[in-house]
């Protein structure tokens, strides 16, 4: 077998089938890469569909208590 591989503009699916065989790791890694964007855009509404409800938002401040704070006492907190 020559070293030189099939061209890829001359035969895509050729090449592919080249590629997988003689370096599948980046054959795999493009075909990951690539399944990146569809699932991006095809997983929320497949999850919606499905009756999978999007997370509650993250809340973004502490609620602070609307009462008097109440006086600590005990574990070494005496100040008197």
């Amino acid at each position: 077998m020559s070293t030189v591989g099939p061209r890829f503009w001359a035969g895509p699916i050729r090449y592919w089938r080249w590629s997988a065989r003689e370096r599948p790791a980046y054959f795999w890694s493009v075909v990951v890469g690539a399944l990146g964007p569809v699932l991006l855009v095809t997983v929320p509404p497949l999850r919606r569909r499905i009756g999978d409800p999007d997370a509650a938002p993250i809340p973004l401040t502490y609620p602070v208590p609307t009462g008097p704070r109440k006086t600590l006492t005990g574990y070494g907190d005496e100040t008197e």
